[in-house]
Order: C-alpha cells, then structure tokens, then sequence
C-alpha cells in the first residue's frame, strides 16, 4: 500500500513512547495522523508539531473509541493505517506470599479482568472498529487494498516473565488475534499484524538511567546485538514498512535485538 501525502492515519498511545515515535514515522511519510491518548498535554503539543490532531481517547470505553474514530475520519478522512500501541495492565504473581496473615494470596481475578480489557479486549476494539471504517471505503489499489492494522504485543507474549501472567497472557492473546481477523477480512481487503517490542528506550524505561545506573546498564548488556535498548524510531520504521508492503499479512514480528527474556 501506498504511503500517500494527505492519507489519514490513527495511532493510539501517541502521545509517547513508541506511538508517539510511529505517529512522528507516519506524518513523515506525509500522513495526516490523529493521536488517541489520555495524555491531553504531551498528546496536544505532540500532534501539534507533526501536523496531526488529537483526540482524547479511553480505550477501554466503547463510546470514547467510537467517538474519536468519528471525530478523526471529521477532520482527515477514513483512517487507512491503525497503529494500536496503548495499553492498560495491572500486575502480579499468580500466587504472592502475604506478608501480614502468613499465608499466600491470590491475584485477584479483578486484576486479571483489568488487564485484558486494557490488553486484549481494547485491541480487538481498536481493530474491529477501525476495520469497519476502511470496510466501507473504496480500495486503494488494484490489490483491493482498504487498510492495514497493526497492534503491538510484546516479547512477553513467548517469553512471560515472573509477574506477566496478566501482561503475557493478554499479549499472546493480542498475537491470537492476527491471524483469525487477518482471515476474517481478507476478502475486504484489510490486512492485520502485530509487533512484540523487546526493551525499548521509552520514557518508562529511561526514567531507570538516572535511578539505577547499573540495572541500566545490565539491561543494555542483556540484548544480544546491538548491546542496547531499542530505539522508538526503530520500531517506527517497522510500522511503516508493514504499512508499506501489501504481502504482510497475519504476521507477528518479534523486534528484540535476539533478546529471550529470563523467567526474571
């Protein structure tokens, strides 16, 4: 698929990390790019400076996602590329030790709930919503080409670590749904993949450089090559590519510098 100037294009979580690096990616390539986020300061300022727009979005309330696909295709145009990278997750071990009663305790099914609304559920929303959008346009190309979608997983996803049985679980999950909805919207012309992020340089993860220089740099030695964190940028670049090339379909793409996690 052609990345077009004037084409529109929704990014979810763009107000940082590595949706606000695909949404910078995206308006580069002379996309008009609408920004979801809750982060109203850093969401505004950030779809100010590419030339896009903001719109606060929940991803875990139906009527807030439909809102702001409504008031995006208002003010672009029917969105052909969806990046979805916002999330929502709680965490904890499936059994912890209860310090206070002497006894173990279980991670409530609540926390669960939470974190595959905000994981799993929120992405089929994202998709779904977004799929029904470019269904109901003209194709782009001689393909039949409508749009791609592209929701980010994680690494945990293959390799959970001790803590993740909500956040690996539900990414897996996120990777459960590509090739299912890739299938389901093949004869419409919308393709479907996903990216699991290794270590990524963002503002979370940088917030350790100066707190803990020595997990900084065991974290860096970790990856197998390059020996550092990934770059938002690089995972960016990704984005656009399988926005660009119309035979990637119902793919999940690891982007880890060969890293395999440890079970901590």
């Amino acid at each position: 698929m052609k990345l077009e100037s004037g084409m529109a294009a929704v990014v979810t979580g763009g107000a940082s990390g590595l949706g606000r690096a695909s949404a910078q990616a995206l308006a580069d390539q002379g996309l008009k790019v609408a920004i979801f986020d809750i982060n109203d300061e850093d969401g505004k300022a950030h779809a100010k400076a590419i030339g896009g727009t903001f719109h606060r979005v929940d991803i875990m309330d139906e009527q807030s996602v439909e809102d702001g696909f409504a008031a995006a295709r208002e003010a672009n145009g029917q969105e052909r590329v969806t990046v979805h990278c916002a999330m929502a997750s709680r965490r904890g071990k499936t059994l912890g030790w209860d310090k206070e009663n002497g006894r173990y305790k279980r991670l409530p099914t609540e926390d669960y709930a939470f974190g595959a609304e905000g994981i799993l559920i929120a992405s089929y929303r994202i998709a779904s919503i977004s799929a029904l959008g470019m269904a109901n346009s003209e194709p782009l190309n001689e393909d039949g080409e409508r749009g791609c979608i592209t929701l980010t997983a994680s690494v945990a996803a293959q390799d959970g670590q001790i803590g993740q049985v909500i956040y690996g679980s539900c990414k897996s999950g996120v990777n459960g749904l590509v090739l299912p909805m890739a299938r389901d919207l093949m004869d419409i012309g919308i393709r479907v993949n996903s990216v699991m992020p290794g270590i990524f340089a963002t503002p979370l993860m940088l917030g350790m450089k100066d707190r803990n220089p020595a997990m900084w740099a065991q974290l860096n030695a970790s990856v197998p090559f390059p020996k550092r964190l990934g770059h938002p940028e690089e995972f960016a670049s990704l984005i656009c590519e399988i926005a660009r090339n119309s035979y990637i379909n119902g793919h999940q793409f690891r982007l880890d510098g060969a890293i395999r996690m440890p079970p901590k």
